[in-house]
């Protein structure tokens, strides 16, 4: 065994590092499409003549499969059997044909004059594509986490994972920041989601370079690298061992509540901007784009800090408080001023980076590496369930419903104009109920001494 971990590629801090290059790079290239149609709403409802329920709809059918199916459920098992370079190809080809079927469906307008299932075909055809996306981004996530887990395990594994995150948020900013400009310079909310189909494409090619790495880091610990971490076969008792853990259900349930106070709100944080802030629509998405910039360091920062000094529980429970106080601002109507939007963004964007940073390498220390993607899949579906299918569409039928206050008219077009303090207060309780299960696990930890406060970082 000794002489295995001698010579093992993972050994060598250059190929560890490319490896987590190359799949971050593949996850920018997902966020990017992920997001790239928030700052387009107020767009889209002008020149499509969607209402807010229907870009709920839209937003939320990112989950639809990974819900209703069980698809990310799958996605686990097929990453604990079949291994990382099945999943992420699988996962990449999944994410481009979706994003294909969105561009399709937003270029072609003559599609709202028709239905489908009762929604209108434009509607349910970029719902459907977004779907079949969000089948392959989770798995390219539970992927990714599960590669760098192997990739750093005994070395900077926060760090790691936090540099991952990271980048992944830069897809993010680009999108924010670029997708009305983009859609503005081309008169056509289709051009973004264009963009995206070949970033996608590239993010593919780059797994493939991938995949020839983690050939050579098998070749290195033995033909079935099973010298160190055996890679059994996926058994039904692995998902029942799973959730009688109750320091995952926290987890789990954590970072749903979590997410939701996150994800949600930057789908809809540029019409926020519109609404309540006055900012131009074709710049409402530079402000949103300052929370995934503000994390690109923070979330390295703190990752390091849970590497060398532990404190993952209490990362985890700061990070959740500082969301509170940022929410309750968003929800005050006095508090309308851009400059405040931006100070707040940016308090967002700490408790953004604080989460995920320690969230995710303190997985590991609950579970066996053997069951480790079905775990995180586990999680996604959580998150999947609650913050990206739910409260998207609760937002978007909550604005509709109660929101409601006028009409506003930009260049000839006329579009509904919403109070947000409504929204804004349920993302706050989620961000409450986030704290509550921050502090459950923290004493969950005290207790079975799970090692959430102690260092990953092994020298």
């Amino acid at each position: 065994m000794t002489d295995t971990l001698r010579t093992s590629l993972r050994d060598s801090r250059a190929a560890r590092w490319s490896a987590l290059m190359i799949v971050s790079f593949t996850m920018l290239c997902g966020y990017f499409v992920t997001d790239v149609a928030s700052p387009l709403k107020p767009m889209i409802e002008q020149q499509l003549g969607w209402t807010s329920a229907q870009y709920g709809f839209f937003t939320g059918a990112y989950a639809w499969f990974n819900v209703f199916l069980a698809m990310l459920v799958f996605g686990g098992i097929i990453l604990d059997k079949k291994g990382a370079r099945f999943a992420g190809l699988l996962s990449g080809v999944l994410m481009l044909v979706g994003c294909a079927m969105k561009y399709g469906a937003f270029h072609n307008p003559d599609l709202n004059r028709t239905t489908l299932l009762g929604v209108p075909a434009q509607v349910m055809i970029a719902s459907l594509g977004f779907a079949l996306f969000g089948v392959g981004l989770e798995i390219c996530g539970i992927t990714a986490t599960k590669v760098i887990a192997r990739w750093f395990k005994g070395y900077e594994i926060a760090l790691a994972m936090g540099l991952q995150v990271s980048t992944a948020r830069i897809g993010t900013a680009l999108a924010l920041g670029l997708g009305a400009p983009i859609a503005a310079y081309f008169h056509s909310v289709a051009s973004p989601i264009f963009v995206g189909v070949v970033l996608l494409a590239l993010g593919l090619v780059a797994y493939v370079f991938y995949c020839l790495m983690d050939r050579r880091l098998d070749a290195s610990e033995g033909a079935l690298t099973q010298s160190e971490e055996p890679e059994e076969a996926f058994r039904m008792a692995d998902i029942a061992d799973i959730l009688k853990n109750r320091g995952f259900w926290y987890i789990s349930v954590l970072c749903a509540l979590f997410y939701s106070a996150v994800f949600p709100f930057l789908k809809y944080a540029p019409d926020l901007m519109v609404q309540k802030y006055g900012v131009k629509e074709s710049l409402a998405g530079l402000i949103p784009s300052v929370l995934p910039f503000a994390t690109i360091p923070l979330t390295v920062v703190f990752g390091s800090y849970y590497d060398r000094k532990g404190k993952g529980a209490s990362i985890m429970l700061l990070g959740s408080l500082l969301l509170v106080g940022v929410h309750l601002v968003f929800a005050v109507p006095l508090l309308d001023h851009w400059l405040v939007a931006l100070a707040a963004t940016i308090m967002l964007g700490v408790g953004f980076s604080l989460v995920p940073a320690a969230m995710w390498p303190s997985v590991p220390k609950l579970i066996p590496q053997k069951q480790l993607g079905t775990a995180y899949a586990l999680i996604f579906w959580m998150q999947n369930c609650i913050a990206l299918f739910s409260v998207p569409y609760l937002i978007g039928w909550v604005l509709d419903s109660f929101c409601i206050t006028g009409t506003r008219t930009v260049e000839g077009a006329s579009s509904p104009a919403y109070d947000y303090t409504l929204p804004m207060a349920i993302f706050m309780g989620f961000s409450v109920l986030a704290v509550v299960f921050a502090l459950l696990l923290k004493a969950e930890d005290r207790r079975k001494s799970i090692g959430l406060e102690l260092p990953c970082y092994k020298k």
